[in-house]
């Protein structure tokens, strides 16, 4: 059955060739059809052709579903304590990493798919209509291929994150946990997951453990992500770069070099406010990187501990509050630039052949997204061309 959404006073499609001066692609008094899952047609409402059934979307906002690259959504517990002693004074690492684990080896195959999909449906919500998530809080071979397997049953877009941070057990022998996650448990995780990521940081892995990790994955048919630059200088954008990973997410501590490398590469820069927001730490400049070329996705990082938020809206309110971003750059940045670092094509846009995951806004242009920050705008949501909000 084909559809009509019509009477849209703003559709953000995302083809910068439609009008100048923005990326977003705005059409005004607009229509889209949708036949299928797909996109068939966009354009002014008074030439939509045809269709069997007919929506009016009332004088409001429609806009590509938004695409989270980046989440943790595969876990159990609580940080409840931590963030509040955050709150009161206590600087964020990346040890706290080891609460979660503690709780996600404990709970059941049960209790952590409940979870996940209390998260998706809280996202979905709020317009999220792909979302990539991670393991990297079972750190065993046995746990991390659980998280993957959960994971997988909900999104074709699984990150094997084995090195997150050294396992408890091998605090004492990082180069033995370096050797678990580059051997037997990327032989039990690569076939459940498209992605490979680590965590480069100062606590965690260093360049040329983070070298031989996504390598190692590489060499299995994962493509690399990269944790990098979160909470200092590192090698992590470079190496990303290097590597041809698809996205280096945090981009926080950037040198000169760092900007330029990923000004010269593909590898997209993935920035989460969300992160900066929870543990009051520098935000990036993703004005500097949008004046050097390179492409900026953005992301909520959901996760129990540095960033809970399942809100891309929020992240846009963020991005443009705080980082630099205008409106227009935030909301691609939350569609096309997600779908850039998940290297697909066929999302983050609405045009013909785009698979049809539009947002209905209750709001009149893209632009209240960033203008009415924590109100809860998203009226509607179709996903593969069922109206699912």
């Amino acid at each position: 059955m084909s559809t009509v959404i019509t009477n849209i006073a703003t559709l953000v499609t995302n083809d910068p060739t439609l009008e100048r001066g923005t990326p977003l692609g705005l059409v005004r008094d607009a229509a889209v059809v949708i036949d299928g899952d797909r996109i068939v047609w966009t354009g002014e409402a008074g030439r939509a052709p045809a269709t069997d059934d007919r929506v009016d979307a009332g004088g409001r906002t429609v806009l590509p579903g938004f695409v989270d690259s980046h989440s943790h959504l595969v876990f159990a517990g609580d940080r409840t304590e931590e963030f509040n002693a955050r709150m009161s004074g206590r600087p964020y690492g990346a040890g706290g990493i080891r609460t979660t684990v503690a709780a996600t080896r404990a709970a059941t195959d049960t209790e952590l798919e409940e979870n996940l999909t209390r998260l998706l449906a809280e996202a979905l919500r709020q317009g999220t209509t792909t979302f990539e998530t991670k393991s990297g809080y079972g750190l065993t071979t046995e746990h991390e291929a659980r998280a993957l397997r959960l994971a997988a049953r909900h999104t074709d877009e699984v990150t094997y994150l084995g090195a997150h941070i050294v396992a408890p057990e091998y605090a004492d022998d990082p180069a033995g946990y370096v050797d678990l996650v580059t051997g037997e448990m990327l032989d039990a995780c690569a076939p459940h997951a498209r992605w490979i990521d680590v965590f480069c940081e100062q606590g965690a892995f260093d360049g040329d453990q983070a070298r031989a990790i996504l390598t190692a994955g590489r060499a299995k048919g994962l493509h690399p992500r990269v944790h990098a630059n979160q909470l200092s200088h590192g090698p992590g954008v470079r190496l990303a770069v290097e590597l041809d990973a698809a996205s280096a997410d945090h981009c926080t501590h950037l040198t000169d070099a760092d900007v330029d490398a990923l000004a010269n590469g593909t590898t997209v820069a993935t920035l989460l406010p969300g992160a900066e927001f929870s543990t009051r730490a520098e935000w990036p400049d993703a004005r500097r990187l949008l004046d050097a070329g390179v492409t900026v996705a953005l992301s909520t990082d959901c996760n129990p501990g540095s960033s809970f938020t399942s809100s891309v809206p929020f992240c846009v309110a963020l991005a443009v509050r705080d980082m630099g971003m205008t409106p227009d750059e935030a909301v691609w940045s939350a569609t096309a630039g997600g779908a850039a670092a998940l290297r697909r094509t066929d999302i983050g846009r609405l045009a013909p052949g785009a698979r049809a995951d539009l947002v209905l806004l209750d709001a009149p242009s893209h632009v209240h997204l960033a203008y009415r920050p924590g109100v809860p705008l998203v009226a509607g949501v179709w996903r593969h061309g069922v109206r699912v909000v």
